[in-house]
């Protein structure tokens, strides 16, 4: 029987292979512990970086929206004031100005308006005739017509305004509705005879 102090055959020829270079365990998993932490301190670095860098575009860009907003606000305001100073100035005429000179003061100011509007995409919604949109279009009341097609914009009661697409006020109108039926009328009672 062997003795198990002493070495074998297999166990020599074992020790003998890898005689150059010890194996040790512990050294090897502290080599690559130290690797794994070196590679997730360089991964946590760049995750920081990359929030900050996240955080500065988002900041850039909430500052970029804010002066456009503001840019845009002060072209519209421009264009107002000059209707405004044309206001004013009928405003300070109407005590010796003829009806007729009002009149095209008030013709030229409503025109520099549209110019305005214009400038700024600013579309009117005038469904006179056309059919009735719940999308553009706010019913104020129903009535029955003869003469216009039923559903149809019978009238507006103040035009609606989009920018593009988009719908800044929607048209008030009245909505026309199916004519009233002829309704039969009783045939009259003899006069001087009360009814029973």
């Amino acid at each position: 029987m062997p003795d198990p102090e002493q070495p074998t055959a297999e166990t020599a020829d074992a020790g003998a292979a890898g005689q150059g270079t010890p194996a040790d365990p512990v050294a090897e998993l502290r080599e690559a512990l130290s690797r794994a932490d070196a590679t997730a301190a360089d991964n946590w670095n760049r995750y920081l970086r990359s929030v900050a860098e996240m955080e500065n575009v988002r900041k850039r860009a909430a500052r970029d929206i804010e002066a456009a907003r503001r840019a845009g606000i002060e072209k519209l305001a421009t264009e107002l004031l000059v209707i405004a100073d044309t206001l004013e100035m009928g405003i300070e005429s109407g005590a010796t100005a003829s009806a007729e000179s009002l009149l095209a003061g008030k013709q030229a100011t409503l025109r520099l308006l549209q110019a305005a509007f214009d400038k700024f995409n600013i579309e009117v919604v005038d469904p006179a005739g056309y059919r009735f949109d719940p999308q553009l279009h706010e019913a104020m009341s129903m009535q029955p017509s003869s003469t216009a097609e039923p559903n149809s914009v019978l009238a507006v009661l103040q035009k609606g305004y989009r920018i593009g697409d988009r719908l800044l006020r929607p048209a008030r109108v009245i909505v026309a509705g199916e004519p009233l039926a002829a309704q039969p009328q009783a045939p009259d009672a003899p006069s001087g005879s009360e009814p029973a």
